[in-house]
């Protein structure tokens, strides 16, 4: 019933008398399976205490479960019965929870961890919400911004109406002649305000306007000489070339 390869240890004989008393009781009272249905009436009814099945517990002797049975560790170690003599425990439940290592020793089987399951108020996340996908973040973000206006070349009509209320209406045609050729482009980039490109091109037209030189001022002033002295050949009065051309 009992194998000296557990009761002749130091881990048994170092309990107390009455622990080790239970234990021999225990024995006696275990299925064939080694199961025991009422471990507390069997350590009252022999002088032992609660005491003592917790430390038959902490030495690794018992298994207890929740239910109130307990199952000796070693008992396979300790018996070893006939199959036409072997009947099931009827605690399958409890049996179901322990499985024999290579020792023959029972011990606990080790469940995996199930998925928490939410309370009937709280949703379960689909994701860790602390750690947002980026590309999420980054499309969200564009959602949030306004979706840029393209540039639409203006009329012809809108250009000479603004050049003309600017005083510039000479040079609308070639601000329009200009950009119509390179795309209206700014540089090398798209064009987005027409309006300040023709301010900055007003400026620049003023800036690049020169006075008349020299020369062409005394050209003009020889045309308005000969122009005199025609009028004067055509009413006859010839006296008065050699002033003219003075």
């Amino acid at each position: 019933m009992f194998s000296l390869d557990v009761i002749d240890t130091d881990a048994f004989t170092d309990m107390a008398v009455s622990a080790q008393c239970l234990y021999f009781h225990l024995g006696m009272h275990g299925d064939d399976d080694g199961f025991v249905s009422s471990p507390r009436r069997i350590a009252k009814s022999i002088g032992c205490n609660v005491d003592d099945l917790k430390l038959l517990t902490v030495k690794g002797f018992i298994i207890p479960f929740d239910s109130g049975v307990v199952v000796l560790k070693d008992w396979n170690v300790n018996n070893t019965l006939r199959n036409d003599r072997y009947h099931p425990t009827i605690y399958q439940a409890e049996k179901a929870s322990v499985q024999l290592n290579k020792a023959g020793q029972y011990e606990l089987v080790v469940s995996m961890p199930t998925k928490r399951q939410p309370s009937d108020n709280q949703m379960e996340p689909e994701q860790n919400i602390t750690k947002r996908n980026v590309t999420q973040l980054n499309l969200e973000n564009r959602a949030d911004k306004p979706p840029r206006s393209r540039f639409s070349p203006p009329s012809e009509d809108d250009v000479l109406s603004f050049f003309s209320e600017q005083g510039a209406s000479t040079e609308a045609k070639s601000f329009i002649d200009y950009y119509t050729a390179n795309g209206w482009k700014v540089g090398r980039n798209a064009m987005k305000d027409w309006k300040a490109a023709a301010r900055n091109w007003i400026r620049r037209s003023a800036q690049y306007a020169k006075p008349p030189t020299k020369t062409a001022a005394v050209q003009q002033s020889a045309t308005d000489a000969v122009a005199r002295a025609a009028e004067r050949l055509a009413s006859g009065d010839f006296s008065a070339l050699e002033g003219v051309f003075v």
